[in-house]
């Protein structure tokens, strides 16, 4: 600001000086506040129980006695060699 501009009777006389109404120069600045918002959570454990064939065997045993019933003649006669050689 230059001397002609101020008004302030630095021009040599003496004059009372005027005061003018201050002008204002606003310099904005952005300052964080950080204003807490709760999100909650709530964790589910989930447990589905699904049908799973479990199949069981149950084992009995038993022995079976079949008989061919009793022989009418000598099977080992019909071939070509004698019985007693078919026991030793």
């Amino acid at each position: 600001m230059s001397n002609k501009d101020c008004h302030c009777g630095n021009d040599g006389s003496n004059a009372k000086p005027i005061i003018c109404d201050p002008r204002y120069v606003i310099h904005n600045t952005c300052v964080p506040r950080y204003v807490p918002v709760i999100h909650p959570v709530i964790h589910i454990n989930r447990k589905n129980i699904v049908n799973v064939p479990r199949h069981i065997v149950r084992e009995s045993e038993r022995t079976e006695i079949v008989d061919p019933g009793y022989p009418s003649k000598c099977d080992v006669c019909d071939r070509k060699r004698s019985c007693f050689d078919f026991w030793f």
